[in-house]
């Protein structure tokens, strides 16, 4: 109860997801004013789902600093939004609505368009039959107005024609005459023999998108064309209308000859691409043989700005920040990927670039990226290629942009021991931006119970030239509960991805931990993201090698440092970091007295038909990947030597597994034969299966049941 009661009161802070500014006001007295737009999300546990709420705040400023800041009324829910769009003056909102069906219909989906008092349009898309389900997720979805705030240009997925059985029967339409046989056939007629012909998704968390096509609403006449150009050999999205309202911009991926897994993965080959509007032309705007996302229209329409990696190879890279000339079509390269971590600055690894990033110059712009162990606000100048980190040395570890709109900063903030905080600034001009000022509008106060900081490993190798061998470092984050209750138990957590990172920021389940009298270590083994583009590298070819011995290594230099008690030992992980768990069991039988993992690796041959990545099984082992690629014997060998699985005799530790029956990246299998194994060698083992859950175990009911048993799990074999 104890356990249930903290969980519910820390999963109570709420978290931005999207903020928006509205024109200035200027005050008879000459002053300035705007509306700021918030959008939050919160867990409600009792109704088992994540509540999206709105708060509106008033923001006075001058050209130098926000003078005041407060709210303006009091939060709202935000009921069945999909997507909402603020249009470029202003004056118009779009939004996505999902619209529950009567009885047995299905989900309607309807496109809105408000003004500042009331809604103008309102378009029932499901009705109109043009295309299939809007897409509202973050990879291939947009809601783009077009610079003359007369067009909406959003993302769907393409009408499939209807199938039936060859021996479907059909009753005789009433009415029909001989004088009807003469008309020609509708286009919806069904498709004899084809209901169960295999359409490929893009995997995890996307199985609902298979062919995306862009489309485009006229507003005033409330009339829907899908965009013809596109290739077919592409699937496009992140698209929004080019200068002058001429055409659209988009990204393509390639999806021949099949499809593979897009979520976490910016290594996917795509391009960046224009289609003219009047001819339906189709142009290629970057490289064709690279990944490139997120791109980005400047205020004065003249640049592109966009993150590009190579194609395949780790799924997460150093990327490079390029910029694309509309009208010298000239593309130039910003910042290059940074090879090792410099302090100064160690790279960028975003997953998408704000929406909004750019200075009203047209000529800086914001993004948020990991550097070590901390996410930071770098600012780009894109002309003299420079780079300003806005936030490094602040004591919050995790900063993300909510929005860039006439050189006003909105962001937000937080730490391992503080839930996200809402502050704003004013943008200097170039060449003054330090120190910034940040002014905060929703302050949240820090938890009790719960301190952290960042600790430095270093490798055996360059222990004795730190200087010589800097790159060889990596981190971990130490959170843990006040001292008087000394020595505690350590929970070691090794991240998934592998080319992920645990950054300095809110997580509610950690904190809870430490509540419940755990210190726990997050660590940032080499192969991380923000600490350059040599140690993601580093790690392929010596998966199961250099990331479990970093592991080891962390928690040998904490136990040394800290008051922890060395005989109370758990590991708690998920996907790879589960990998890195179940090799630690098998090489440390004695060592860990307690293990609880999510989605975990422990099998690697057997995900190379089950995953939607097959590639990364051969680029962890350094192998390069052809899509008409087969394994070789002595390849399949390799990655059973790499497997928990194979060492799975030595592992002696209680071990928990909760998998989601869903899960497109890590078959549930792999958990379900790691039961079967440890259970037949005596060692007390249990299997949580979540029959809706994927591979991030996400939602609020799912998430909640998940730390529950983890925690009773750790409490009960660590004897608290």
């Amino acid at each position: 109860e104890e356990m249930a009661e903290l969980y519910r009161e820390l999963s109570r802070h709420p978290g931005l997801s999207a903020a928006c500014l509205g024109p200035d006001v200027t005050t008879q007295y000459g002053g300035k004013y705007c509306s700021l737009y918030t959008e939050w999300s919160q867990r409600d546990l009792a109704r088992a789902e994540n509540v999206k709420f709105c708060r509106q705040y008033l923001i006075f400023h001058d050209e130098a600093s926000v003078v005041y800041s407060g709210p303006a009324g009091t939060c709202s829910e935000i009921k069945d939004e999909l997507l909402s769009r603020e249009s470029p003056s202003g004056a118009l909102k779009a939004v996505l609505r999902k619209v529950p069906g009567k009885e047995k219909e299905k989900e309607k989906q309807f496109l809105e368009v408000w003004d500042q008092n009331r809604k103008v349009k309102s378009i029932d898309l499901t009705a109109l039959d043009k295309h299939g389900s809007v897409y509202d997720d973050d990879q291939f979805g947009c809601l783009a107005w077009s610079h003359s705030e007369t067009h909406l240009l959003y993302v769907a997925e393409k009408k499939r024609p209807k199938a039936e059985s060859f021996f479907q029967s059909k009753a005789p339409e009433l009415g029909t005459s001989d004088e009807d046989t003469g008309r020609p056939e509708k286009d919806d007629t069904p498709l004899k023999g084809e209901q169960f012909v295999y359409h490929e998704d893009w995997g995890e968390a996307l199985s609902t998108r298979s062919v995306p096509v862009l489309c485009a609403l006229d507003i005033e006449g409330s009339s829907i064309s899908v965009l013809e150009g596109v290739p077919e050999h592409l699937s496009p999205g992140q698209a929004f209308w080019s200068p002058g309202d001429t055409g659209v911009v988009f990204v393509g991926w390639w999806h021949e000859p099949f499809r593979l897994g897009l979520r976490h993965c910016t290594n996917r080959r795509s391009a960046l691409f224009y289609v003219d509007l009047t001819g339906g032309r189709c142009e290629l705007l970057s490289e064709d043989t690279r990944a490139v996302w997120s791109p980005r229209l400047s205020p004065d329409r003249c640049r592109i700005v966009y993150l590009e990696n190579d194609a395949l190879g780790p799924h997460q890279q150093c990327s490079r920040l390029r910029m694309y000339d509309w009208y010298t079509k000239h593309t130039s390269t910003v910042l290059e990927a940074v090879p090792r971590q410099a302090w100064a600055f160690a790279g960028l690894y975003a997953e998408t670039l704000p929406l909004r990033c750019w200075a009203a110059d047209s000529r800086r712009a914001v993004l948020g990226t990991p550097q070590r162990s901390r996410t930071d606000l770098l600012l780009v100048d894109t002309e003299a290629a420079t780079v300003t980190n806005l936030t490094a040395g602040l004591p919050e570890g995790c900063w993300e942009l909510l929005t860039l709109q006439w050189d006003l900063l909105v962001a937000s903030c937080s730490a391992p021991h503080r839930p996200p905080s809402l502050v704003v600034a004013v943008l200097p001009p170039s060449g003054q931006e330090l120190p910034l000022h940040w002014v905060p509008v929703e302050d949240s106060p820090t938890v009790p119970g719960v301190a952290w900081k960042t600790l430095t490993v270093w490798p055996p190798c360059s222990r004795q030239s730190p200087a010589t061998h800097g790159a060889q470092a990596f981190e971990a984050l130490l959170l843990s509960p006040p001292d008087s209750t000394a020595p505690h138990p350590l929970v070691v957590c090794p991240h998934g991805g592998p080319h992920a990172v645990f950054d300095a920021r809110w997580r509610p389940s950690m904190a809870a931990l430490c509540r419940l009298g755990f210190a726990v270590l997050l660590v940032n083994y080499r192969g991380s993201l923000g600490f350059g583009q040599a140690s993601i590298s580093s790690l392929l070819s010596q998966v199961g090698e250099q990331d479990v011995a970093d592991t080891q290594l962390a928690v040998e230099q904490v136990l040394r440092s800290e008051p922890l008690d060395p005989h109370r030992l758990a590991l708690l992980a998920g996907s790879h970091g589960a990998f890195i768990a179940l090799h630690l069991l098998a090489r440390e039988p004695e060592r860990y007295q307690a293990c609880a993992l999510r989605s975990p690796v422990s099998n690697l041959p057997a995900l190379l038909g089950t995953s939607d990545i097959p590639d990364w099984r051969y680029a962890s082992l350094g192998l390069p990947y052809s899509f008409e690629r087969v394994p070789h014997a002595e390849e399949v060998a390799a990655m059973l030597l790499r497997s928990p699985i194979a060492q799975a005799a030595q592992v002696r530790t209680p071990v928990l597994l909760c998998v989601g029956a869903r899960d497109r990246r890590v078959s549930p299998t792999q958990a379900l034969e790691l039961y079967r194994v440890l259970r037949a060698r005596g060692v007390p083992t249990r299997l949580l299966w979540y029959p809706e859950g994927g591979h991030a175990l996400a939602g609020v009911e799912t998430e909640a049941d998940v730390f529950g048993n983890c925690a009773r799990w750790l409490l009960w074999h660590l004897g608290q």
